[in-house]
C-alpha cells in the first residue's frame, strides 16, 4: 500500500512500538545479526509490503509468504517464529531479512499500530470553529474541538473537549457528544440524542430520526394511519463506531439504547426502543425491529434480519442472511440460511421442502401399515 509518512517523520521499529499503546501484549523485537531497527513508514500485507513497511501473520495459511515478503518488519506468533526458524535450519539458507515483532496476539499489535497511523498521517489540527459553521449562543463546545465547514450546532448542544466535527454535521436541540469524538462529513444527531466518548460515526450517520410508530385510524379512511409521535431519544455509550449511512431511530417514549463499546458496520437499520448491548459488533446491512434487545459481545452477519420485540441473550452469534423471528435465550451461534445452489437444482429442492409435510404423513402412514 502507499507508505503512510514521509522518510523525516517516520520513526524506527522500536521508537514506533514504544510509541503503540502495547496494553497486555507481550512482544519482543528480533533483528537479524548485525541489522539496525529498520525505519517504518507504512503498513502492508505480506505480498505487498516493502522494505520501510511493517506487516503481520495471524493466518498460518499464508505462512508461506514470510519466505518471499520484502516487509522490513513482521508480527508474527511465538509458534509461527520457531517454525521460520525450523525452516530455515532445514533448507540451509540464511534467515530472511526482516525485523521479526514476536508477539502473542499479532493481528491486536496491528490494529494498534495502525492506529498510531492513523493518528500520525492526520498531523496537527486547527481548532476552532470554521466561520461558515453555525452555532447557538448558548450551545457549550470544549476545549480543542474542531468545527467544519457547514456545520450547524443548535440550541442547548454540548460538544465534548477534543472532538472533531466534518463539514455538514448538524447537532441538534440539547444534543450532546462526549470528548475525543470524531465526527466524519454529513452527520446528523437529532434534537435529545447523547454520544458518549471516543466515538467515530461516519458520513450519513443518522440518530434520532422518528421511529416506525403509527396507529390505525379508521376515522380518516380505510387503511388509514395516525403518526405517533416519537417522544424518546438515542442514547450511545462510549467507545463506539458507527458505519456511513446507518440510522438508528429514537425511542417511542424510552430511548433507544447502544452500548458501551459497540461496533455497527454501514447500511444498519435500528428502530425504535432497541437496545444493543456492550461490545456487540453488527455488520452491514442489518435490520433490527423495534423493541428488540440484543445482548452483550454478540456477533450479527451481515444482512440478518430481526423481528421487533424479541430477546436475544449474551454470546450470541448470528450468520448473515438469517432471520431471527423468535426469542433466542441460549448463548451460541445461529444459521438460518438456505444452501445457494445451482438454480435448477435449487427448485427442485424447494419444490420437495414444499412437500415435506405431506411426505411426513405418508411415511407415518407406512410405518403405521407394517
Amino acid at each position: 500500500m502507499p507508505l503512510l509518512l514521509d522518510a523525516a517523520r517516520a520513526p524506527s521499529l522500536n521508537a514506533l512500538l514504544a510509541a503503540t499503546d502495547t496494553t497486555g501484549l507481550e512482544w519482543q523485537v528480533r533483528l537479524t545479526a548485525g541489522a539496525e531497527s529498520p525505519v517504518i513508514r507504512g503498513l502492508g500485507t505480506l505480498a505487498s509490503a516493502g522494505r520501510h513497511e511493517l506487516s503481520f501473520l495471524t493466518n498460518p495459511k499464508y505462512h508461506g509468504q514470510l519466505a518471499g515478503t520484502h516487509a522490513g518488519a513482521v508480527i508474527l506468533t511465538p509458534d509461527a517464529d520457531r517454525a521460520l526458524d525450523q525452516q530455515v535450519e532445514q533448507e540451509g539458507k540464511p534467515a530472511p531479512a526482516f525485523a521479526r515483532v514476536v508477539c502473542n496476539n499479532p493481528y491486536l499489535l496491528y490494529a494498534r499500530v495502525a492506529q498510531w497511523f492513523d493518528r500520525a498521517r492526520r498531523g496537527g489540527a486547527d481548532y476552532g470553529v470554521h466561520p461558515t459553521a453555525v452555532v447557538a449562543p448558548d450551545a457549550v463546545l470544549g476545549d480543542k474541538v474542531i468545527i467544519g465547514p457547514h456545520c450547524v450546532i443548535e440550541a442547548g448542544a454540548r460538544i465534548g473537549s477534543g472532538t472533531v466535527l466534518g463539514p455538514g454535521c448538524v447537532i441538534g436541540a440539547g444534543s450532546a457528544i462526549g470528548a475525543d469524538g470524531l465526527l466524519h462529513a454529513r452527520v446528523t444527531l437529532y434534537p435529545g440524542v447523547t454520544v458518549g466518548a471516543r466515538a467515530i460515526l461516519h458520513s450519513g450517520v443518522v440518530l434520532g430520526a422518528d421511529g416506525f410508530g403509527l396507529a390505525p385510524d379508521p376515522t380518516l379512511g380505510a387503511g388509514a394511519w395516525t403518526k405517533i409521535p416519537q417522544l424518546g431519544g438515542v442514547t450511545v455509550g462510549d467507545d463506539v463506531e458507527i458505519g456511513a449511512n446507518t440510522t438508528v431511530d429514537r425511542g417511542a417514549l424510552d430511548d433507544t439504547v447502544i452500548g458501551n463499546g459497540v461496533k455497527l458496520d454501514n447500511q444498519i437499520m435500528v428502530a425504535h426502543n432497541v437496545r444493543i448491548g456492550d461490545n456487540t459488533a453488527i455488520a452491514a446491512c442489518v435490520g433490527i425491529a423495534g423493541s428488540t434487545t440484543v445482548g452483550q459481545r454478540c456477533t450479527i452477519g451481515g444482512a440478518a434480519m430481526l423481528s421487533g420485540h424479541l430477546v436475544l441473550t449474551d454470546d450470541v452469534h448470528v450468520s448473515g442472511g438469517t432471520a431471527i423471528t423468535a426469542n433466542v435465550m441460549k448463548s451460541g451461534r445461529y444459521t438460518g440460511v438456505y444452501p445457494f445452489a445451482d438454480h435448477a437444482d435449487w427448485q427442485r429442492n424447494a419444490a420437495v421442502i414444499q412437500q415435506l409435510g405431506l411426505l411426513r404423513k405418508r411415511i407415518r402412514a407406512l410405518e403405521r401399515s407394517e
